[in-house]
């Protein structure tokens, strides 16, 4: 687990690198740690970045670390930063022509009984309340979020489904939305879920794709939480 003390100072032997070169760092994200600071003040994944590679290879004064994507504060997961501007540009690039894929893992209320579908929904993000609803797609600033799902196991006594989702697009709370909207909350999502309050939420992304900023290789990293084996 990833200790964390004051902001300044964080135990870098404990953050998990997945993959790093010159150009990107691929690591994993542990849940309730935001991907960038926030209005908390708590420790983030790109300050934890940042300081590791600040000591790693002592370098003086401040180091440039992307932030090119997010995952929400509760889901952990895999996350890739670039080391340089340029790798910055590319991945972002490549965000936005939806070249990168992500994969994620989840624990949700109930058998769903079709066991591979897509959700297609218009979402609304209520920025005063933090949330996104789903709406009808006439509604003003209503974006389409889409995602494919498949059923990889039930847990009849639990009355849970273990499902892997594909991202299409990239939308705020898209999954957790999207599958609460379903009739399948996530177990342990506190914001939009019915199961599990109090528990850590069972979403993870546990794949990405991307090509390589540089060498233009296809890149796929996958990082498994330690609930999947146990469910």
């Amino acid at each position: 687990m990833l200790k964390l003390v004051k902001k300044e100072r964080i135990r870098m032997d404990k953050l998990k690198v997945i993959f790093e070169d010159n150009h990107i760092i691929v690591v994993e994200k542990e849940p309730n740690i935001p991907s960038q600071s926030d209005k908390t003040g708590d420790m983030d994944m790109l300050t934890i970045v940042k300081q590791y590679i600040k000591e790693k290879y002592q370098k003086p004064g401040n180091v440039y670390v992307g932030l090119v994507h997010r995952l929400d504060r509760p889901v952990g997961g895999i996350m890739v930063f670039a080391k340089t501007s340029k790798a910055a540009s590319r991945l972002s690039n490549q965000i936005r022509e939806k070249s990168i894929k992500k994969k994620y893992l989840a624990v949700v209320d109930g058998k769903i009984e079709k066991t591979k579908g897509i959700l297609e929904d218009y979402l609304y993000k209520d920025e005063r309340n933090n949330i996104s609803k789903v709406v009808k797609e006439t509604k003003k600033n209503a974006k389409l979020a889409k995602l494919d799902y498949e059923v990889l196991k039930y847990n009849e006594a639990k009355n849970l489904s273990l499902v892997k989702i594909n991202l299409h697009t990239g939308r705020h709370h898209q999954i957790r939305v999207q599958l609460a909207n379903f009739g399948h909350s996530i177990f342990g999502d506190q914001k939009y879920g019915k199961r599990g309050k109090g528990k850590q939420i069972r979403l993870w992304a546990y794949e990405l794709t991307i090509q390589h900023p540089v060498t233009k290789e296809e890149m796929i990293f996958s990082d498994l939480p330690d609930w999947f084996a146990r469910f």
